[in-house]
């Protein structure tokens, strides 16, 4: 993916989540983010500087459209630093090629559901409780957090099976 596309990739993630995704919510507590998967479709070999500054620039701009002060940038950031150690951790026996790709078509169903779940736990984790500030509500924001990961995650699949055939 060259720069260009991958700016195209950004706006596109960030219309949809800010127009059309913002407003999606299970029962007031499942809420779907689907721009993380600009972050978590960034090329295996990207720098982890540029890949958290990347984190910080989407998180931050989302943040303006949601009023929360930072919260998504913080949450963001913290993916984008976690995602090459998680990469590294449930990296298949061949390991990654210099240019390979973090689709489902490249990388197969159970690795890519792994992956996925695994870091969009990271970022709705620190997301949902920053948001909280508070344990009073341990159970609630928990609960939020686990049902938003179950939805977006099944929406970032979904997406990867709808948009990203294989090639």
């Amino acid at each position: 993916m060259n720069n260009l596309s991958q700016v195209i990739s950004f706006f596109i993630y960030l219309v949809l989540q800010v127009v059309f995704i913002r407003h999606w919510a299970l029962f007031d507590v499942a809420f779907c983010f689907i721009y993380i998967s600009f972050l978590l479709f960034l090329p295996f070999s990207m720098n982890l500087f540029l890949m958290m500054l990347i984190g910080f620039v989407t998180g931050i701009t989302v943040d303006l459209f949601y009023d929360t002060l930072g919260v998504h940038a913080f949450s963001c950031v913290l993916l984008t630093y976690m995602r090459p150690y998680l990469a590294n951790l449930i990296k298949p026996s061949g390991g990654y090629e210099a240019n390979m790709k973090p689709y489902l078509s490249f990388m197969g169903f159970r690795w890519f559901l792994t992956y996925t779940v695994l870091l969009t736990t990271i970022h709705h984790l620190s997301l949902f409780f920053l948001e909280a500030w508070s344990m009073n509500l341990l159970f609630f924001t928990l609960s939020k957090a686990i049902l938003s990961i179950v939805f977006t995650s099944f929406v970032i699949v979904l997406f990867q099976y709808i948009f990203y055939k294989e090639n």
